[in-house]
C-alpha cells in the first residue's frame, strides 16, 4: 500500500505545481505562439530539464539497460555522442533558427528549399512520430511501470492485459498534458520531474544497486563488477557489439545531430527560449547532464546481470526487476512516479510537436490559410487528441515486435531521420542547390536505406550504412545543384523575434563537455578498466 500512496503523492504534486504555474498566465493560452512555443519565454533551466525529460523515457531506461544486461557499455555512445551534438546545436544551429524566427523545422526547410520540400518533410515527421515514436513510448512505459507495480498480480490479468491497462493510463494522462496545457505545461512538469529523476534515476538506483551487490558497500559493489564482469564495462567493444565504437564517427553522429538539432519534438523547447543566451544555457546544461547517462542507463543493467545472472526471459525485464529488488518500499513509489513523469514527458512532448507540425505546416497553409490564433489552438488540441487515442490502440501490439527493441527502434529511425538531416546540412552549407535536389535526395536515401536494410542486407552495421548514404546523397544533391542551380542564391532570413546575444560562457562550457566525453571513453576502455 505504501508504493501506490507515495506514487500518488509525487504525481499529484507535479500535476498541481504545473497547473498552478500555467494557470497564472491563463490569459495567454489562446495565443498560438503561447500554446505552441510557450510564448517564447522559456529559461535555460526549463529548456534543459524539458530536453532531458523529453529524451529520457523508458526507451532509454528500459532499452539501454537491457543492452547493458545482454551486452556491455558500448551503447553508451548514444548518450555520449548526444553531449557532443548538443555543443553543435548550441553554438551553430540554434543561432540560425532563432535568427530566422522559425516555429517548426519544416518552416526552416521552407525558407531554404520552398514549400514542396517543406510538405515532404512535414509528412515524414508526422509518419515517424505517429507510427514509430508515440506507440513505442507507451509500450515501453507500460512494461516498466507494469513490472514495478506488478499490475498482472494486482488486477489478476495476463501480461497482455497489464500492458493494456498501463498504456491506456499513461496515454490519457499524457494526452491531457499535451492537449490542454501546451508547451508551457510540459516544460514545467518536466522541470519538477527532472528534479526527481536526478534523485531517483541518477543517484538512488545505481547506488542502491551497487550497495546490494557489494553487501552494503557501494565501492565493493563496483569492485565486484570490475573483477567478475570487466567485459561488461567495456565501451569500446568490437564489431559484433550492439554499437561498435567506429559507428561514433558515422551514423551515430548523424542520427544524434538530427535528433537534437532538427527533430521538432526536441528542438521546439529551444525554439521557445526567451533569447539566444537562455537557449544556449539550456542546450549546454542538457549536454552536461547527458554525460551522466552511462551511469544510470547502462550500469544498472550490468548490475542486474551480476545479481540475477544471464537467464532472465529478456533484457527488458532487468531494469524493473532491479528497481523492485534494491529500493526500499517507500522509494519504489517515489521512483515509479518519477519514471511515470519521464514517460509522460516523452509522450506528451512528441504528441504536442505532432500537433504543432500538423496545425502550422498542414492545416494553416493547405486547409485554412485564414485561420486565426483561436482556430489554430482549437485544431491543434483536436488533432492531438485524435493522435493520442490512435497511439493508445496501437501501442500494445508492439508486444509482438522482435526482440532487441531499442536496436530495432533506432534502425527504423534512420529511415526518415537521416535523409531529412542530409538535406538540412546541404541547405546550410550551399546556396544554389535547388529544391529538386532535396526532394530527389530524400527519395533516393529512403529507397537505398530500405533496400539495403530489409532486402539485400549487406554485412554492414546500420549506423555505418547511414553514414555512407549521408555522404552519397549529399554528393548527389551538390552534383544536381552544380548542373541545375537555382536561379537566385538562397539568403538567410533575419528577424528580431528574440535577443540574439550569445551566452558569454557558451564556448568554455562546450570545452568542458568535450573533455568529459574523452574522459568517459578512457574510463570505460580496456585500459581504464584494467586500472
Amino acid at each position: 500500500m505504501i508504493i501506490p500512496i507515495s506514487f500518488a503523492l509525487v504525481t499529484g504534486a507535479v500535476a498541481l505545481g504545473s497547473w498552478y504555474k500555467v494557470r497564472r498566465k491563463e490569459q495567454q493560452q489562446e495565443s498560438a505562439n503561447s500554446y505552441f512555443l510557450a510564448g517564447r519565454g522559456l529559461t535555460g533551466v526549463l529548456i534543459a530539464s524539458s530536453l532531458m525529460l523529453t529524451n529520457l523515457s523508458t526507451e532509454q531506461l528500459v532499452g539501454l539497460n537491457a543492452q547493458g544486461y545482454t551486452a556491455n557499455m558500448t551503447p553508451m555512445a548514444w548518450e555520449v555522442c548526444a553531449a557532443l551534438t548538443l555543443v553543435v546545436v548550441a553554438l551553430y544551429l540554434l543561432p540560425k533558427y532563432l535568427s530566422g524566427g522559425v516555429t517548426t523545422i519544416p518552416e526552416f526547410i521552407e525558407q531554404r528549399f520552398g514549400k514542396s520540400t517543406m510538405y515532404f518533410c512535414t509528412f515524414l515527421f508526422l509518419f515517424g512520430y505517429v507510427l514509430n515514436l508515440l506507440p513505442p513510448i507507451l509500450y515501453t512505459g507500460s512494461v516498466a511501470l507494469g513490472g514495478i507495480f506488478d499490475i498482472s498480480g494486482i488486477f489478476d490479468v495476463s501480461y497482455w492485459g497489464a500492458i493494456w491497462i498501463m498504456v491506456v493510463s499513461i496515454g490519457l494522462v499524457g494526452a491531457a498534458y499535451a492537449v490542454f496545457g501546451g508547451l508551457k505545461a510540459i516544460a514545467y512538469s518536466d522541470t519538477f520531474n527532472g528534479i526527481g529523476l536526478l534523485i531517483g534515476g541518477v543517484v538512488l538506483i545505481p547506488l542502491f544497486g551497487l550497495s546490494a551487490l557489494g553487501e552494503g558497500s557501494v565501492v565493493a559493489g563496483f569492485q565486484h563488477l570490475m573483477t567478475e564482469h570487466p567485459e561488461k564495462l567495456n565501451a569500446i567493444g568490437g564489431k559484433d557489439d550492439p554499437v561498435p565504437f567506429s559507428t561514433f564517427f558515422t551514423g551515430m553522429l548523424i542520427l544524434n545531430l538530427f535528433y537534437w538539432g532538427t527533430n521538432q519534438s526536441i528542438i521546439q523547447r529551444a525554439l521557445g527560449a526567451q533569447n539566444l543566451a537562455e537557449g544556449q544555457k539550456g542546450v549546454l546544461w542538457a549536454g552536461m547532464l547527458k554525460l551522466l547517462g552511462p551511469f544510470f542507463l547502462l550500469i544498472p543493467g550490468i548490475i542486474a546481470y551480476a545479481m540475477f545472472g544471464p537467464d532472465l526471459p529478456n533484457g527488458e525485464v532487468a531494469y524493473p526487476m532491479l528497481v523492485r529488488e534494491v529500493l526500499p518500499t517507500p522509494l519504489v513509489g517515489f521512483f515509479a512516479a518519477v519514471l511515470f513523469g519521464a514517460i509522460l514527458s516523452s509522450f506528451n512532448s512528441v504528441l504536442h510537436s505532432t500537433s504543432t507540425l500538423f496545425t502550422l505546416n498542414v492545416y494553416k497553409p493547405l486547409i485554412n490559410p485564414k485561420a486565426d490564433d483561436r482556430d489554430l489552438v482549437r485544431v491543434g488540441k483536436r488533432f492531438g487528441a485524435v493522435i493520442g487515442v490512435f497511439a493508445i490502440f496501437v501501442a500494445p501490439f508492439i508486444f509482438y515486435a522482435p526482440e532487441g527493441f531499442f536496436q530495432y527502434f533506432q534502425t527504423i529511425n534512420s529511415f526518415y531521420m537521416a535523409p531529412m538531416f542530409t538535406i538540412i546540412v546541404v541547405g546550410l552549407v550551399t546556396r544554389k542547390v535547388p529544391a529538386m535536389a532535396a526532394n530527389i535526395g530524400i527519395v533516393v536515401f529512403m529507397l537505398a536505406y530500405a533496400l539495403t536494410s530489409f532486402v539485400f542486407q549487406p554485412d554492414i552495421h546500420f549506423l555505418h550504412l547511414t553514414g555512407v548514404l549521408f555522404v552519397a546523397v549529399a554528393a548527389l544533391m551538390i552534383l544536381i545543384g552544380y548542373f541545375f542551380p537555382q536561379e537566385k542564391a538562397a539568403e538567410t532570413l533575419k528577424t528580431s523575434v528574440v535577443e540574439l546575444t550569445p551566452w558569454k560562457h557558451a564556448k568554455r562550457f562546450s570545452l568542458v563537455i568535450c573533455v568529459g566525453v574523452v574522459a568517459l571513453y578512457i574510463i570505460f576502455s580496456p585500459i581504464g578498466i584494467a586500472q
